[in-house]
């Protein structure tokens, strides 16, 4: 090995180190001829997030959260900011005559130059920045001017950094209680459970966090396959803004259930979908886990009234999944639901009814062999005939090693964990609220293959909203959700979001050792 080689190692060691976003591994022992030190795991010194913007309704109220937990061995220093993204969906009525701005006059062209940078000013303020870790800070947005968020956050801040947006809205198409945790960009994400039914409102909303553009492929799914597209091919989403774009105006089929695909030809994007119900309200749908053999969906609501699976598999190769519930009791079989046969490239659904019957569960599905990878969501239904509320749960990923969950309240909050393969201990810290409060901590045990509402902890002397972080101690997979809750009108509002790892860690080879040896 020469000195070049031990440069390229150092220097995607350190980017490591930098954004969270690759782990590194120490060079092959075997290969180098000298046994090296082992992985050391190190707090994330940069990390980027983006919000979608909340809603379109002149009724909604919007809550925007921000926090991160307190990690060992961060950063003294540091920043967390997010800011609105500039909305460029739509091209600036006077953008022809700026072009062309030759025959202004000079004092109306430096007035409407104040202007301009008056508004970039007010754009680039931030709408919410960190003071300190271990304390969440919130704003508040009213109607459809709520904006999507891009943010950024380094040094002390970065490490397990957590954003989220709750928006209620009183009526109307997707009225209720709609709330999404806000996420990083990616190039690739699957989300079924989307529909073009004329009772449907769905929206993918694509977020640019970048200077350049971003160039996105749509592909839809519906049941007999593919759908034919006339505009999903070589969406722009222009620099540093969000571009909600229409399911139904992509295809001129209506499907109940589609799986939406999206690709990333060029750039990064954030995406999520809101899915808007003209009679049982609506919420978003967050991407799915990666395709795999085996799925969990965690914290499906113990009164849930309808249970609703969609799940595709790309490729060619059908496959039957067992399902399976894991109850408070352990791993069941769903009577009548045992399997459930899916066609290769096909969108498929199944009524899964009142599954949880009054006790917490979490869906467990399992491909044979693992050898066909899926991907699924369920839409979930709370309340009476006429009254009801529409919520998601996309298969999520296991909790590694910390996550959190943002906009909590003393009361009509639940977290739900669920460890199918193995026992697991976990911790759950409640941290001070955005206007006060201690935090507390608790741990608790969970048995393996069953699912646990727990009663988590609350701050003393609560004042606000505040976080719940969960860390895993021993045994695992973990999986968990949070779900809010409140009653309007008859009304049961709620929303579920599953718990992301929060990637506040990154694995950084040792370097310490005397390389002299390698350098031939």
């Amino acid at each position: 090995m020469n000195r070049t080689t031990l440069s390229l190692i150092a220097g995607a060691t350190a980017l490591a180190a930098v954004t969270g976003f690759a782990a590194v591994s120490a060079p092959d022992p075997e290969a180098a001829g000298q046994r090296t030190g082992a992985a050391a795991t190190l707090p994330v010194e940069r990390t980027g997030l983006l919000c979608p913007r909340p809603s379109t309704s002149d009724l909604a109220e919007t809550t925007y959260t921000s926090f991160t937990p307190v990690t060992e061995g961060a950063d003294g220093k540091g920043t967390a900011v997010l800011r609105s993204a500039a909305q460029q969906s739509a091209p600036d009525e006077n953008e022809n005559e700026d072009a062309e701005g030759g025959d202004e006059k000079d004092g109306e062209t430096t007035e409407k130059g104040d202007k301009d940078a008056a508004k970039d000013d007010k754009a680039d303020r931030p709408v919410l920045q960190l003071k300190e870790p271990g304390k969440p800070v919130s704003a508040e947005a009213d109607g459809a001017d709520a904006p999507a968020l891009v943010g950024t956050a380094d040094g002390r801040f970065a490490s397990g950094w957590t954003a989220q947006q709750t928006t209620e809205v009183a009526a109307g198409t997707g009225r209720g209680l709609q709330g999404v945790a806000c996420s990083a960009a990616d190039t690739q994400f699957w989300f079924p459970g989307a529909s073009t039914d004329d009772s449907r409102t769905d929206y993918i909303h694509l977020t640019n966090p970048d200077d350049s553009a971003a160039v996105v492929d749509i592909e839809l799914y519906g049941k007999d396959g593919e759908l034919e597209t006339t505009v999903g091919e070589g969406i722009t989403v222009k620099p540093r803004s969000a571009e909600p774009v229409l399911l139904s105006t992509l295809t001129a089929e209506k499907q109940t259930d589609v799986t939406v695909h999206v690709v990333v030809r060029s750039g990064r994007v954030g995406a999520a979908v809101q899915a808007l119900d003209d009679e049982t309200g609506g919420d978003w749908l967050p991407a799915s886990a990666d395709p795999s053999g085996r799925l969990v969906l965690p914290g499906i609501p113990k009164d849930a009234k309808a249970v609703r699976l969609v799940a595709f598999t790309p490729g060619d190769a059908d496959v039957d999944l067992k399902v399976r519930l894991a109850a408070p009791s352990g791993l069941i079989t769903p009577a009548g639901n045992e399997t459930l046969h899916l066609k290769g490239g096909m969108t498929a659904a199944f009524d899964l009814g009142e599954l949880t019957r009054g006790e917490a569960g979490s869906l467990v599905l399992t491909a044979p062999d693992g050898s066909v990878p899926v991907v699924a969501a369920v839409r979930v239904l709370r309340g009476e005939e006429g009254k009801q509320e529409s919520a998601f749960i996309p298969a999520a990923r296991p909790i590694e090693t910390r996550a959190t969950a943002l906009d909590n309240t003393a009361k009509g909050t639940t977290l739900s964990v669920t460890a199918p393969e193995g026992g697991a201990e976990i911790k759950v810290t409640a941290s001070a609220g955005t206007e006060g409060g201690t935090p507390q901590t608790k741990t608790y045990s969970i048995k393996p293959g069953t699912t646990q509402d727990i009663e988590a902890p609350v701050p003393a002397g609560l004042k606000g909203g505040y976080a719940l972080t969960v860390e895993t101690r021993s045994g695992g997979p973990v999986y968990a959700s949070r779900t809010l809750a409140s009653t309007e009108g008859g009304v049961p509002y709620f929303t579920v979001q599953p718990l992301p790892d929060d990637r506040g860690m990154v694995a950084v080879p040792d370097a310490s050792e005397d390389l002299s040896v390698l350098q031939r």
